[in-house]
């Protein structure tokens, strides 16, 4: 080799953020950090089940130390783009640039190109100079140029057009190929695979991607910058050595847990019921020697302890697959507080304390599980900034707290993530980064809790992730109360899709769940095992349940009378109000619903407010986030298993409380939902009273005198030929409430069995058979039906349109296959879901704009030249609602937009502020899109 092939030290890698008064980083040197980073992850980070399936999908079962070093060089190749016209983005990095290159940059073209689209042109030639060249090794080239151009998080199609003379001349093409040899070299001069799937090169991407970001914080580059090594040897034995240290202060090395009794590791008094023991019992040998995972549907009622059976499965399904950890994802940023929180708890009693656990949505750093204290954090010198074009570059030090596992798109990487489904689902989505997701979720053992409550829209989204998930033989766990055994069937069969088995052999096979119980189908084999009938009996017998249903035909609005749904609800919550006392809890459709609910509630019997202590409380979506956090908190407080129960309690809420949150009424009074939904709701009703029947009641209390059994009163304004209330518009559909109310109508003796008639109802209303005469084919049943199936079809279409193909896909640029450069905040996992978040501000009669009403908390305000802090930043969004986008439409739309010092700010400047004015120490409302909005301390926001 020349001397002219040893790599250009001058040729720079990282360059903002360093100390202006060195040299910018050398380019080779972050090369080897990545390659080494890549090495220890591999060897700790990384799963035993990640480590097979990516030596498979190269063709090298059982090699895996041959795998091992492809990655690295992976790795230490994602920058080889930098040696081109990249360079001259930087005025401190020209500066130092060699003559020779200079020289030979003369006709260098002044394109703009990212350098990751530059390095996919030129791998090619610097892979052929390493001995990738022949036969199916074509494919291999490609596959690692398809790499190497995703390291910024979004794939690229072959860059058939880029201008050669973007990567300079020959003295450029020989440093890359220098460049390269350096690191092919440390890394014991690592062969061509047999092969390389695209599956595999997705997760190698996401492995690349996690290196690069954890060698490119300031501080180390900074360190490492005033302390170059003299050799590239030692640099790359120093990186190998800093890099146990990266992982860890990233929160990313794993953590073992403590083997600990039941009752010990979820804080739970007494025994496992019979549905936990059967999992614990019979799962490991349903698993057997199972060698690409599996997936577990665990189906019972409400109350019946299934995100305990879930992590019981966790541990077997972990140790036998080879996960580690677990993703435990829910429907809504409520439910995953509230788990996130049992978690916790969980992980401690495991000796889990330094285990990396976060809470994944995208507003979990407002929780107050994160503390100010640790907001402000590591920033990542990045180069996207560089290369974008004016008014474009995203400072992603600015997006979101910098503690690692604290970033936008970091959370999911943690050994344990608690979070909303939605993060999950966008690694099915064109999204960028969506590569890195895959990585994070196929690590772990993948729960999904309350399974039923996803439309069809993100129903296929999360088919297709579970197509993902079986191709890279993730095991799966999915829990539900009410979920059809159509949906049940459609994700298990995209599970074994994407394990390898046929969609016409799957076609022929059907995989009923017991209810109460559980299925477990192996991903290899497809063999089928249920929970033994004896165990399932058991479960039965212990949790059996009549419940009470009552349907009151109410009239909504002014009119009705004693059916007036008001007059109805006083009349239901009257015993606990002025009689012996109890529980209540009212579930609204609407947020409008349930405001009016309340402020009649307590003007009838109770004015004490929420903050006065008043037995009346109200729970919605639209208080600002750090009440709708103390209020919830406040109301799982008084309604939870450990007491102490208040003794009178009318708790009125919305769907917020029909999910995993672990409450007990006396009562439950709910407007007409569809069936699925009202029996979730049901399950708030005695959900504890097994429980404290054997254990016995907080405070040594006890129901009241009037509760003589678990009741649902079902409030049904479409009963005898009664319509749809107006102000629910299309939260639900009309078909669904029509056949639910139907049904509720034909119910014997007004009861429920549960756990008994829990899935036959949920199937007469939900499952795919038709209920009406279709004879009469312009009767409103029908024409609601067709209205029903008409748009549960669009939404499926819909969600194939944007998913990324399965997982036996040919190119990685399938994964963006749509236009521009997505981001989360560009498609939606769900339909519907175009929301703003709202900031309710205060302006004062001195004209100052404030936090607060009484004038106290100014609105923040950098200084020119300045940010403001993370701390301030989180105070800011922790008071934002969120709140539908049209709501702001219409020409008086400017009227609530952010200061102008915020408009910079990456979260901030996407924000709506409502200017309230205070007038004789009361806040105004607002006219904005046509209607009144004001924020009032006890109703939350109100629209007018």
């Amino acid at each position: 080799m020349g001397k002219q092939d040893v790599p250009d030290e001058s040729v720079w890698g990282k360059s903002r953020g360093l100390d202006p008064e060195r040299p910018p980083y050398p380019l080779v040197r972050h090369l080897l950090d990545a390659a080494a980073m890549a090495l220890h992850l591999w060897d700790v980070y990384l799963s035993e089940n990640q480590r097979v399936r990516i030596a498979e999908g190269m063709g090298l079962g059982g090699q895996l130390q041959r795998a091992r070093a492809l990655v690295g060089l992976c790795a230490g190749l994602h920058d080889i783009g930098k040696l081109s016209g990249f360079q001259f983005c930087s005025r401190h990095g020209v500066q130092h640039l060699s003559a020779e290159l200079r020289a030979d940059s003369e006709k260098m073209s002044a394109d703009r190109v990212g350098h990751d689209v530059a390095g996919m042109a030129a791998a090619a030639k610097v892979l052929k100079a390493l001995g990738f060249e022949e036969g199916e090794e074509l494919k291999v080239t490609q596959r690692m140029a398809e790499i190497i151009g995703g390291h910024h998080g979004r794939f690229h199609q072959a860059p058939d057009s880029i201008n050669p003379d973007f990567l300079g001349g020959d003295a450029w093409s020989r440093q890359r190929v220098a460049h390269a040899v350096a690191v092919h070299e440390l890394l014991g001069l690592p062969a061509a695979p047999e092969s390389f799937k695209a599956p595999t090169a997705v997760l190698v991407t996401g492995v690349v991607i996690l290196a690069d970001w954890l060698v490119s914080q300031e501080t180390y580059l900074r360190r490492r910058q005033r302390e170059l090594e003299p050799s590239l040897a030692e640099h790359f034995r120093r990186s190998q050595a800093d890099a146990p240290q990266l992982l860890e202060d990233a929160g990313l090395a794993p953590v073992p847990l403590e083997r600990k009794e039941f009752a010990e590791a979820y804080g739970i008094i007494g025994e496992p019921n019979p549905l936990q023991r059967s999992v614990m019992d019979e799962l490991p040998t349903a698993v057997g020697a199972g060698k690409r995972g599996g997936i577990l549907l665990v189906t019972a009622a409400p109350g019946d302890g299934k995100s305990e059976t879930a992590l019981e499965a966790e541990r077997v399904l972990s140790q036998r697959f080879g996960t580690r950890g677990y993703a435990f994802l829910l429907p809504t940023m409520a439910t995953s507080d509230q788990m996130h929180g049992r978690v916790t708890k969980t992980l401690l009693n495991q000796s889990g304390q330094n285990a990396g656990l976060t809470l994944v949505h995208s507003m979990a750093w407002l929780n107050s599980a994160y503390a100010d204290d640790g907001l402000e954090g590591e920033a990542v010198v990045t180069c996207d900034g560089d290369e974008a074009a004016a008014g474009h570059r995203r400072r992603e030090a600015d997006m979101r707290p910098q503690r690692w596992l604290r970033g936008s798109k970091r959370p999911l990487l943690a050994q344990f993530a608690v979070g909303t489904v939605d993060q999950a689902l966008m690694a099915v989505l064109p999204v960028r980064h969506n590569a890195l997701r895959l990585l994070a979720l196929s690590g772990k053992t993948f729960i999904v809790d309350e399974a039923h409550a996803y439309d069809p829209y993100m129903q296929v989204l999360l088919g297709r992730l579970l197509n993902w998930l079986g191709a890279y033989g993730v095991p799966v766990v999915l829990l539900s109360a009410t979920l059809p055994a159509s949906v049940s069937d459609r994700l298990i069969k995209e599970y074994l899709r994407g394990a390898g088995h046929s969609a016409k052999a799957l076609r022929k096979r059907v995989f009923p769940a017991p209810y109460p119980g559980w299925l477990y189908v192996d991903a290899e084999s497809g063999r089928c095992t249920q929970m033994s009938e004896a165990q399932r009996q058991e479960q039965a017998r212990a949790r059996r349940m009549r419940l009470g249903v009552t349907v009151e035909r109410v009239v909504h609005g002014s009119q009705g009378g004693p059916r007036n749904r008001m007059a109805v609800i006083e009349r239901l919550v009257q015993p606990v109000a002025e009689g012996d006392g109890g529980t209540a809890l009212v579930v609204c459709n609407t947020v409008g619903d349930a405001q009016e609910t309340y402020r009649r509630l307590c003007r009838k019997f109770d004015r004490r407010s929420h903050a006065e202590g008043g037995s009346v409380q109200l729970l919605h979506a639209r208080f600002p986030g750090d009440v709708r956090e103390e209020r919830t908190r406040d109301v799982t407080d008084g309604l939870g298993r450990k007491g102490p129960r208040p003794r009178r309690r009318i708790v009125v809420a919305t769907q917020v409380v029909e999910q995993s949150l672990d409450l007990d009424a006396d009562i439950v009074i709910s407007d007409l939902a569809p069936l699925s939904l009202l029996l979730q709701r049901a399950g708030r009703c005695w959900r504890h009273e097994n429980h404290w029947a054997r254990y016995g009641y907080p405070e040594g209390g006890g129901r009241p005198t009037w509760a003589d059994g678990p009741r649902l009163v079902v409030l049904d304004p479409m009963t005898s030929g009664g319509k749809v209330p107006m102000q629910w518009g299309e939260v639900y559909s009309e078909f669904l409430l029509g056949a639910t109310s139907q049904k509720l109508a034909k119910l014997k003796n007004g009861t429920i069995s549960v756990p008994d008639d829990v899935q036959a109802l949920v199937e007469a209303v939900h499952g795919d058979g038709e209920q009406f005469n279709w004879d009469a084919p312009d009767s409103p049943e029908v024409n609601a039906w067709v209205a029903h199936k008409g748009k549960e079809t669009a939404e499926r279409s819909m969600a194939g349109l944007r998913a990324v193909p399965p997982a036996r896909l040919a190119q990685l640029a399938d994964l963006h296959s749509l236009e521009g450069e997505e981001d989360e905040w560009e498609l939606s996992t769900r339909l519907g879901a175009d929301s703003v978040r709202l900031l309710c501000a205060f302006v004062q009669e001195d004209g100052r704009v404030t936090l607060d009403p009484e004038g106290k908390e100014s609105l923040p305000s950098a200084p020119e030249g300045e940010r403001l802090s993370a701390a301030t930043v989180r105070k800011v969004m922790r008071r934002t609602i969120p709140v539908r986008s049209d709501w702001l439409h219409g020409p008086d739309g400017d009227s609530v937009s952010p200061p102008e010092s915020w408009t910079v700010h990456p979260m901030l400047g996407d924000l709506r502020v409502l200017y309230q004015p205070v007038q004789a120490g009361t806040a105004q409302a607002v006219q904005v899109g046509g209607r009144t909005l004001h924020l009032d301390e006890n109703l939350g926001l109100v629209r007018g």
